[in-house]
C-alpha cells in the first residue's frame, strides 16, 4: 500500500522530535505505518478507491501519534488526501495555497452551533463541476475548537454542518455531545452527500475493520470482549 499524507506528516514531526511520544499503550509493539499492535495490523487489508472530494486534515499537535486517531483512515482509503499540521501563528504556506485553489469549493466541517451570525453554513455540500474540498480539524473536541477559534484563515470557508446526519458507530470513545462524531464518520457521512458513494462504502469498512482490530488489541476493554465473544471459533 502507498504511504499516505498522515504517515509522511507523522515522520516530518517524528524528525523534528527532541523526546518520544509516549501515550497510554506505549509498550506495545506496533505496526510503524498503521500504529496498531502488530498481531492486529490492517495494512494488507487497506483498499484504496477514488473520489472527486478531497480531504484536507488540519491537524493538532500529537495527533498524528495516536493509534486511536482515524484522520489517518481516510488518507488511506483516498490517496490524494492532504494533512497539515496546525500552528496558531505560522500556517503552513501550502495549506494557505490549498486553501485559495479555485477549482474546488471548500467546506470547513464543524457543527453549527459554533457559527457566528455572518458565517454561511449549508448542510449538504453542492454537486456541481467544481468537487469539493472538506476540511476537518483533527484533533479532540477542545483542540478541535481551539483550532476553529485561532485560525483567521478559515473565517470565510462555508461551514458544512452535518450535526443531525452522521451515523454514530463510534466505540473508541464516546463523544460528549450528540453532534460530535469522529473524524471518519464525518468524512464517510459527507462523501455520500457529495455523490462519492463507493468511496463513502469504503470509508465505512475501512473503519469498521479499524474498530475491531483496535478493540480487538485490548482485551480488557469491555467491547473488546463482547467483540471477541462473537467471533467463529
Amino acid at each position: 500500500m502507498s504511504q499516505n499524507a498522515v504517515y509522511h506528516l507523522r515522520q516530518q514531526r517524528l524528525a523534528l522530535s527532541t523526546k518520544p511520544f509516549k501515550a497510554r499503550g506505549c509498550r506495545v509493539k506496533r505496526c510503524q505505518y498503521c500504529l496498531l499492535p502488530i498481531p492486529q495490523c490492517l495494512c494488507d487489508e487497506t483498499v484504496s478507491v477514488q473520489a472527486k472530494s478531497q480531504f484536507c486534515l488540519i491537524m493538532f499537535d500529537g495527533e498524528v501519534f495516536k493509534p486511536s486517531n482515524t484522520g489517518k483512515l481516510i488518507a488511506d482509503i483516498l490517496p490524494d488526501t492532504l494533512a497539515y499540521q496546525w500552528s496558531r501563528t505560522e500556517p503552513d504556506s501550502q495549506l494557505l495555497a490549498v486553501l485559495q485553489d479555485t477549482t474546488r469549493q471548500p467546506y470547513l466541517i464543524f457543527p453549527e452551533s459554533y457559527a457566528q451570525n455572518d458565517r454561511i453554513v449549508v448542510n449538504q455540500p453542492s454537486i456541481s463541476d467544481k468537487p469539493a474540498l472538506f476540511i476537518l480539524l483533527d484533533g479532540t473536541w477542545p483542540e478541535a475548537r481551539k483550532m476553529f477559534r485561532k485560525s483567521p484563515y478559515l473565517d470565510n470557508i462555508p461551514m458544512l454542518s452535518i450535526n443531525d446526519k452522521a451515523r454514530t458507530d463510534y466505540l473508541l470513545r464516546i463523544p460528549s455531545r450528540e453532534e460530535q462524531h469522529c473524524t471518519v464518520e464525518v468524512a464517510a457521512t459527507v462523501l455520500e452527500q457529495a455523490g462519492d458513494i463507493e468511496a463513502s462504502k469504503q470509508l465505512f469498512v475501512h473503519f469498521n475493520l479499524f474498530k475491531h482490530k483496535y478493540l480487538e488489541g485490548k482485551p480488557h476493554h469491555p467491547t473488546a470482549q463482547r467483540i471477541l465473544s462473537q467471533d467463529p471459533q
